[in-house]
């Protein structure tokens, strides 16, 4: 175990929250460190070095993991994630559905409610969307795409449609039991 629940505590909004405690060094923190505050051990993975520290506050279904970190002021309730290198910092809010990944950066009074927060960007850094199909884009920066080999692709379609197939008659083998 990374850390522990202390027996400081604090109500909020009738959520009763525990200070956490370092229990080993790892990332900038060390044993015996006194971080923020949390309800419950699922609020912050044991694994990785995902930290919430100062005032910062992690309740309901909400889960930081990773290498994330939740500082500060900051509040994350409710069902939402803090994953990977992401950070969520000063008086920002992330609640509901919502889920901040990747290296992204939420700060300041920024309130996110639902959807995703991947990435913060440099205003000089350009964004190409490549269309992965009618529903989803793929957004990436400087992208370098190799077109998957025509035969590999053509074998592919084959064993799908032979998959299919073999799908269609199994079903009507099963109707023919059944009569």
């Amino acid at each position: 175990m990374k850390y522990k629940l202390t027996k400081e505590s604090k109500e909020v909004y009738g959520v009763k929250l525990y200070r956490i405690e370092a229990l080993k060094d790892f990332s900038h923190v060390k044993k015996g460190d006194k971080g923020g505050w949390i309800e419950k051990e699922e609020n912050l993975s044991q694994k990785g070095d995902a930290w919430v520290s100062g005032n910062a506050e992690v309740s309901g279904d909400a889960r930081v993991s990773g290498n994330a970190e939740v500082s500060g002021d900051a509040r994350v309730y409710g069902n939402a994630g803090v994953y990977g290198n992401a950070g969520v910092f000063g008086n920002a809010r992330v609640y509901g559905d919502a889920g901040v990944y990747g290296n992204a950066r939420v700060y300041g009074r920024l309130k996110l409610t639902s959807g995703y927060f991947y990435h913060t960007k440099k205003k000089t850094e350009e964004i190409s969307k490549i269309e992965l199909d009618e529903n989803y884009e793929l957004l990436a920066n400087n992208p370098v795409i190799e077109k998957e080999d025509s035969k590999k692709q053509e074998l592919l379609d084959k064993a799908q449609k032979l998959i299919d197939k073999a799908e269609e008659l199994r079903s009507k083998a099963e109707e023919l039991k059944i009569k």
